[in-house]
């Protein structure tokens, strides 16, 4: 069975590849693809066939995706202009056969009030319509992207926010990565659409009782109003446009978009998640040896 990986080269991509390795898949299986072929060459060096893969150039896609039996499609970093993109992907998935598609979608996304859901949403009804074998897993908030909330309050002891008493069911990179592996290289799961996140959804009071412990020092969390906390990003830099979103996502949270956690991830990995203390740990320890 050959498994093509889309987004190797990044953050995300280069752990399910990992991941797949991990757990028992030939170097030779593996597809590693990305835009640049040249961010590859170290999975190229490990034994992994190489490709470009481009969401942009149609032709890219159906050159790599000749003689492969699974795809993860890795969604698209580009806001509001990722559903042409993921189209081709599907375009050129349906033409060759691909026997399993798994994307990586938002949670809840056909029901969410999250602003980030509308792409995925589409991109679900899209991978509906295509007909092409799938499973959709719905990847919950990554840990790591905490660390500079993290960093930023060992100097100042404090974490502000305005997501009220929302939960986050967060989850690292690597848990996510490895659920999609699993999902990859597993039978019985088609069709499917499951719901990836941490065992325990936290409040922001105990991400800062974790921050704490990461630190060394007292970390506190400060609620904002959803104005105020715009105020507070656009003081610090931001443009009104991306302040908007930062808050419209911590609006989110408030809501609860992000609360679930129903131990799926965890029964497919066959272990618990990674704690939050403990994620934060390992990402701020990497921001402390790259400073």
């Amino acid at each position: 069975m050959t498994i093509l990986v889309t987004a190797a080269s990044g953050q995300l991509g280069r752990l399910v590849v990992d991941a797949l390795l991990a757990r028992g898949a030939a170097p030779a299986d593996i597809v590693a693809t990305a835009r640049d072929t040249s961010k590859l060459e170290q999975l190229a060096a490990r034994g992994l066939r190489t490709a470009e893969l481009d969401y942009a150039r149609p032709e890219t896609i159906a050159a790599a995706l000749d003689g492969v039996d699974s795809v993860l499609l890795i969604s698209g970093s580009e806001p509001g202009n990722r559903v042409a993109l993921h189209q081709n992907v599907l375009d050129a998935a349906k033409a060759a056969g691909v026997a399993k598609l798994v994307y990586t979608s938002a949670p809840r996304a056909t029901t969410s009030s999250l602003v980030l859901a509308p792409d995925h949403k589409a991109t679900e009804e899209a991978i509906a319509a295509s007909g092409v074998p799938a499973v959709i897993v719905r990847n919950n908030w990554y840990t790591e992207n905490y660390a500079a909330d993290v960093v930023r309050a060992a100097s100042t002891g404090v974490i502000a926010a305005s997501t009220a008493d929302g939960r986050v069911a967060s989850a690292t990179r690597a848990d996510l990565a490895e659920g999609a592996a699993v999902v990859l290289l597993e039978d019985g799961h088609l069709g499917e659409v499951y719901e990836f996140g941490g065992d325990v959804a936290w409040n922001y009071d105990e991400l800062a009782a974790a921050a704490s412990e990461v630190v060394g020092r007292d970390v506190t969390y400060t609620p904002l109003t959803p104005a105020e906390h715009v105020a507070a990003l656009e003081a610090a830099g931001l443009d009104a446009g991306t302040a908007g979103f930062v808050a419209a996502i911590d609006a989110g949270i408030a809501e609860g978009v992000l609360s679930q956690a129903d131990g799926t991830l965890s029964r497919l990995l066959g272990r618990p998640t990674t704690p939050l203390v403990d994620g934060l740990r390992a990402v701020v320890a990497v921001e402390d040896a790259a400073a």
